[in-house]
């Protein structure tokens, strides 16, 4: 990103900096650091401190890969949740959608997805763990809940070929319309997938 002339060194670093982050353009980086600038000093050191305690003291889970601050985390030390059964998600942050619809099985985080285009292939990603945790013999599915997209399909359909061999039976997140669509403004391969996934009333 290039440097706006007569813009101070400093400035121009928080601007680049605030620029690499996910969904931040140009124009919110500017804007977030002239914010920073005109925060009271504390509160720009608070901001910097929640930075640093992230980076010190968030750890991967050994079991799960979720992130956490104790090793293993919470979930994979509740006795009550049937570790006979693993969601497999893309991100920490879908493990709290996950949980708000009750389930009560264990996670594993793969921290992405396949992306040749990008050069992710399953080095990348934690699909490695996910296998040492089914040598153990204890899980009896795994539930692939990856996003509907190109690379989420191909990641559950390459987790699929590695745990079928296993005797680990492997499902998918039904697909289709959510509550409340109108037809007309639904896409065809949603609408395509509402149908091979149509039940009985």
């Amino acid at each position: 990103m290039a440097n706006t002339p007569g813009t101070p060194e400093p400035i121009s670093r928080l601007i680049e900096a605030f620029h690499k982050l996910p969904g931040i353009g140009p124009k919110s980086a500017q804007r977030l650091s002239y914010h920073v600038l005109r925060m009271p000093e504390e509160q720009a050191l608070a901001l910097a401190t929640a930075i640093m305690d992230v980076k010190r003291r968030i750890v991967l889970c050994s079991v799960c890969m979720n992130i956490t601050e104790a090793d293993p985390c919470a979930y994979c030390q509740d006795s009550r949740r049937d570790r006979t059964l693993v969601c497999v998600v893309e991100e920490p942050l879908d493990i709290v959608a996950v949980e708000r619809t009750g389930f009560r099985g264990m996670y594993h985080v793969l921290h992405g997805v396949l992306n040749p285009i990008d050069g992710i292939g399953p080095e990348e990603i934690r699909v490695r763990e996910l296998l040492e945790r089914l040598k153990a013999g204890e899980i009896r599915e795994i539930i692939m809940a990856t996003n509907q997209s190109l690379e989420g399909e191909a990641t559950a359909m390459y987790i699929q070929r590695l745990a079928g061999p296993a005797g680990v039976r492997v499902t998918r997140l039904a697909r289709g319309l959510p509550s409340g669509a109108d037809l007309e403004y639904t896409d065809d391969v949603t609408l395509a997938r509402a149908f091979e996934g149509r039940q009985e009333i």
